[in-house]
């Protein structure tokens, strides 16, 4: 009797710092992968549960990623998942570096020893016009109550710096902001307060998400923020829900440091597939 062809889907689950995902390689198999797939995945109760699902498939570089929210939504952007995408990559291949494209660019990521990765995120976006916003303004403090600073990093992001970030009730206040009219793609939101020199706390509303442990992105756009504010050097230790990103804007990009973890691995039975259909 001939082997029945696998129609399962495998994939792997990977976090940084809490900040959870699913990985589907599609280098060898392509994968057709919908708006409506990427939520069943992403439900905590009727699929396997993630902030970002991302998706490795051949690229210029060393490989490309797409990345999905949970919702269904794209993100140009995803710095925790490229992380862990990439110390996959530089483990199965043997290598102390590699380059990714993504939809934000192309992305240098190197082994940092001790366990932990670091990836360059690229340039910061400072103008009103490519984070975007929907009008011309200055972006380091925006006429919203509170005064937050606007950056993009491939993805849009709302900085508000705070007395106590543990004392904001982010569940209600990341929402009410991340549909703000100033941002027609939508935000991701952060709250921070400056904990010491090159020191920041900060808690995360991930747009398409919710509330994160973690956020790689926001971590680069809130460093980046402090800097612009004269708050922080350009070197700067972030303490999230999830644990500590240490993030350096070079002059070459925004470079994020912290540690992954490939968790498991599995497959996407083919009954559950065919519940979707």
């Amino acid at each position: 009797m001939q082997d029945q062809p696998d129609t399962t889907l495998p994939f792997m689950k990977m976090h940084g710092l809490g900040n959870d995902f699913v990985v589907i390689d599609a280098r060898v198999r392509a994968v057709a992968l919908t708006p409506a797939l990427a939520q069943a995945i992403a439900h905590r109760h009727f699929g396997v549960g993630f902030d970002q699902l991302a998706v490795i498939s051949p690229g210029e570089g060393d490989a490309h990623l797409t990345f999905y929210n949970a919702d269904g939504s794209t993100s140009a952007a995803c710095g925790n998942a490229t992380r862990c995408i990439a110390r996959h990559l530089m483990d199965e291949a043997g290598r102390r570096d590699l380059t990714l494209t993504t939809d934000r660019g192309t992305l240098l990521a190197r082994d940092a020893d001790d366990g932990l990765t670091s990836v360059n995120m690229g340039q910061p976006q400072t103008d009103w016009r490519d984070i975007p916003l929907a009008e011309a303004m200055d972006t380091l403090e925006l006429p919203i109550e509170g005064g937050p600073t606007a950056t993009g990093m491939g993805n849009p992001h709302c900085t508000f710096f705070v007395e106590d970030a543990e004392l904001i009730p982010l569940a209600e206040f990341g929402p009410r902001y991340e549909h703000h009219p100033l941002y027609p793609e939508r935000t991701n939101v952060q709250v921070v307060h400056v904990v010491g020199p090159d020191h920041l706390r900060m808690r995360v509303w991930e747009r398409g998400v919710g509330v994160t442990l973690a956020s790689g992105s926001s971590s680069c756009a809130t460093a980046v923020a402090a800097a612009r504010r004269g708050l922080t050097g350009r070197k700067v230790r972030i303490d999230l829900d999830g644990g500590t990103l240490h993030i350096d804007w070079r002059d070459d990009g925004v470079w994020m440091t912290g540690p992954t973890m490939h968790v498991f691995s599995g497959h996407l039975t083919q009954a559950f597939l065919d519940s979707l259909a």
